[in-house]
This record gives structure tokens, sequence and C-alpha cells, in this order.
């Protein structure tokens, strides 16, 4: 099965990714790692940043939206490896409707295609606080008003794009994380 998670900052993306990673046993691919691996990546010489790595720091500490074609290119290498062949989940992409038409090119072009797109939607004041809670390095206030900021700016194209291709699943995250879980599971009738 593959799957993306779809949801603001602090919506339960990755608890409800590692749960479905678990439970349906395809890989967990959080595009936070992704761009956390590419910032630490060193070049050939190893001692300095790569160009890629360098560009997508830039955008993350400021609480910015990578640019779609450098993520592209980061998702295209993650689903060639291996352990992506059998299925997957991914976690924090696509995040516009552009993204989601190139991932939809990308798949065709790996002969894949996408199961569904879970939109996990919670009240703002929920996401704020659960971001709040994780205590990451990048997660001060102001990047996450405009993570939220930004993902309510792009959510309703993207998930129209899925809505239309009957490939949306819709779920109130604000609630126990096992009744968020059991529902999806439902909805992809492995429940």
């Amino acid at each position: 099965m593959r799957l993306v998670i779809l949801g603001g900052p602090g919506a339960g993306k990755g608890t409800q990714a590692e749960l479905l990673h678990r439970r349906l046993e395809v890989s967990w691919i959080a595009t936070g790692d992704i761009l956390r691996t590419a910032i630490a990546a060193k070049d050939a010489d190893g001692d300095s940043q790569t160009e890629l790595g360098r560009q997508a720091q830039n955008y993350v500490e400021r609480g910015e939206l990578v640019p779609d074609e450098v993520m592209i290119h980061f998702i295209r290498q993650r689903l060639l490896r291996a352990d992506a062949a059998s299925g997957w989940v991914l976690d924090g992409y696509p995040r516009t409707a552009f993204q989601a038409e190139e991932l939809d090119f990308l798949l065709e072009d790996l002969h894949q295609h996408l199961d569904y797109a879970i939109a996990l939607e919670a009240p703002e004041s929920v996401l704020t606080r659960r971001s709040l809670a994780r205590g990451r390095e990048d997660d001060t206030p102001e990047a996450i008003q405009r993570r939220i900021a930004l993902f309510l700016e792009r959510t309703t194209p993207l998930l129209e794009y899925y809505e239309m291709r009957h490939r949306l699943i819709r779920i109130n995250s604000d609630q126990p994380i096992d009744q968020v879980q059991q529902e999806i599971l439902n909805h992809l009738g492995v429940g």
C-alpha cells in the first residue's frame, strides 16, 4: 500500500505514519527526516555541507517550505531505495497541489501508484500546542505559526486535488491516537 499523510504541523502525521508503517509493514518516509539528513550531509570531501543541504537549511530555519524542485529531488531519491518498492507511508509530502501532481508523475515513472491521501484535520490551537510540545530545535513559536499559516494557505487546492481523484480520506485528528488510527484502518479496509 502507498499512502501520503497530510496535515498541519502537530496534526499527528508522524505518529499515525509510524503506526501505519508497523501495522501495514511498509516503509515510513518522513520528509522531516529526509531534510535533517540532507542538512547534515557532507560533500565528497567530507568537510562541508552539500549544496542541496545548504538550500534546504535556509528554508527550514525560517519555517518556510523547501522549494518544490529541491523536495521532488529528495523524494525521488528516497522512493528509489529498495525498501520503498513494496509500499510506503509518505509523511509530510506533498504540501502543495503542484507537488501532488509531481508525485503522481514520479510514481508513474516508477510504475507505482498512490492508494490514498489521508488528511489529518485539527484546529489551529491544537496544532500549535502539539508542535510546541515536541521541543524540536526548529519548533520556535514564530516558525510554528509560519508553518501553520503556510499549510492553511496551501491546503484547499491540495485536498481538492486528491478529492477530485477519489483518493482523499479525511480524519479528525483531535481525538485519542488509537481512535485516529482505527478510523484510518477502517477507511483503508484493514481495520
